[in-house]
């Protein structure tokens, strides 16, 4: 990772002749989950990096739920308990890497998440630092008193000296010093990549919404000053902080584990296409999915399931049924799971989501985007720049070195494509009642 981030910035700036005293600011964004843990002194990562997809950790999570810690770690960091955040990845690094439990007690290693780990290189190891952001999904940050909890590293056995500080997600934290990139350019923002994407997408108000369309679907909602707790498994989470003196301002999000991946899998898992842009052409072939529902829990289901023993099915094949049915149940199957936290989100928060923002590479297939908005009665709202996620970075890097202020981004914020509800609300209804039978029998297929 540090090699190909490393690398491609240099390239860049091979390409454009510029040099560190033309860079303004860096902003890292990240895959907020996945999880790393490194030698203080060579650098040296002690096992490779756990993603945040990894179900390895799925039983010990089941032994704590059974255990009782469900309401203690829901009311302290906001998350359900799920293998998907990073504590437990942690644990089990502790235990499963030979010695690294001691080498941690004597505060020989660090963990971070991907941001602290390029921060770490970008300084030398000189800063070993995370953001807000970042931290509140680590199943070990106390959001309501921003601070690492120590009863919670207690329950994990995690040691307090492994841990990076938390900083703001927009502030200069300090400069470069790694003569790959140059030495002095500002490190000026960090946000995991969904709260990157809400602010990149502008939804800086409360009851604004965004969903981002990447391997997974992340649907999530300012709620302003307040972390406003979830009755139906959805999460309650940090988005930003700007400014040390800057107010938390936090979100409600619910996770689904396979979007794009969805059709990654059809092309690379399956062969049924050789690009996945191809898919859209393809479902388009046909006049809808045959009857075809496919639940595509091939890690298990996120929110609001939260179901890790749920596994990927396909229901309603008969005779006359094609890869053009299969493609474009797959490509629905992405809209139903967003729409189960779109509906799940209303009922937390009591208001109806009118207008979503949506962004991230799959959001360029027409099909999917206006199957959302007719399957969740929603205007989904496609900007002209889809890669928010790193324009969210840049922009909360910006904001830190005062190359623009928050007025100023609002204006830069574009729409490419409005897509409005046309479907029948009988059909509507038609589909989601096949797609929550197909759910129901997907769920918990592994002993």
């Amino acid at each position: 990772i540090w090699s190909t981030q490393s690398s491609v910035t240099k390239k860049v700036m091979e390409g454009q002749s510029l040099t560190a005293a033309d860079i303004a600011a860096i902003g890292i964004t990240n895959q907020r989950e996945t999880t790393l843990i490194w030698d203080r002194q060579s650098g040296k990562p002690i096992h490779n990096a756990i993603v945040w997809q990894d179900r390895r950790t799925a039983d010990y999570c089941s032994a704590l739920k059974e255990a009782g810690h469900e309401q203690l770690i829901r009311e302290k960091t906001g998350l359900v308990i799920d293998a998907y955040f990073s504590g437990t990845k942690i644990k089990w690094l502790l235990d499963n890497v030979d010695g690294a439990r001691a080498k941690a007690e004597n505060g020989e290693l660090a963990f971070g998440t991907i941001d602290s780990w390029l921060i770490w290189n970008l300084t030398n190891g000189d800063l070993h630092i995370t953001d807000v952001s970042n931290a509140s999904r680590t199943m070990i940050y106390n959001i309501n008193e921003l601070d690492w909890d120590n009863e919670l590293l207690e329950l994990l056995d995690i040691p307090h000296s492994l841990l990076p500080q938390v900083r703001p997600s927009s502030e200069v934290y300090g400069t470069t010093t790694n003569d790959q990139i140059g030495p002095g350019i500002p490190i000026g923002g960090i946000a995991g990549d969904q709260q990157a994407a809400l602010f990149g997408q502008m939804c800086l108000e409360q009851g604004m919404a965004k969903c981002t369309y990447g391997t997974g679907c992340f649907l999530m909602m300012n709620t302003g000053e307040q972390a406003v707790p979830s009755k139906h498994k959805l999460l309650t989470t940090i988005s930003w902080q700007i400014g040390a003196e800057g107010p938390v301002i936090y979100a409600m999000e619910g996770s689904v584990f396979m979007g794009g991946a969805t059709i990654q899998w059809l092309r690379d898992g399956m062969g049924l296409f050789d690009e996945a842009s191809l898919s859209e052409t393809i479902a388009n072939s046909v006049d809808d999915n045959g009857g075809i529902v496919f639940v595509p829990a091939l890690t298990g289901l996120g929110a609001p399931y939260w179901d890790p023993k749920a596994r990927g099915s396909i229901f309603g094949i008969t005779r006359g049924t094609t890869k053009a049915h299969i493609t474009r149940a797959a490509l629905e199957s992405i809209a139903f799971q967003v729409d189960d936290v779109l509906s799940t989100m209303a009922k937390d928060t009591g208001v109806p989501i009118a207008q979503l923002r949506v962004d991230g590479g799959a959001t360029a297939n027409n099909l999917l985007v206006q199957f959302q908005a007719d399957i969740s009665n929603v205007e989904v709202i496609r900007p002209r720049n889809l890669e928010t996620t790193a324009l969210g970075a840049a922009y909360l890097a910006g904001i830190a070195v005062k190359l623009w202020n928050i007025e100023e981004l609002t204006q830069k914020w574009q729409v490419d494509q409005s897509f409005k509800a046309d479907m029948a609300t009988e059909n509507v209804e038609n589909l989601k009642k096949q797609w929550k039978k197909g759910v129901e029998r997907a769920k918990n297929w592994v002993d």
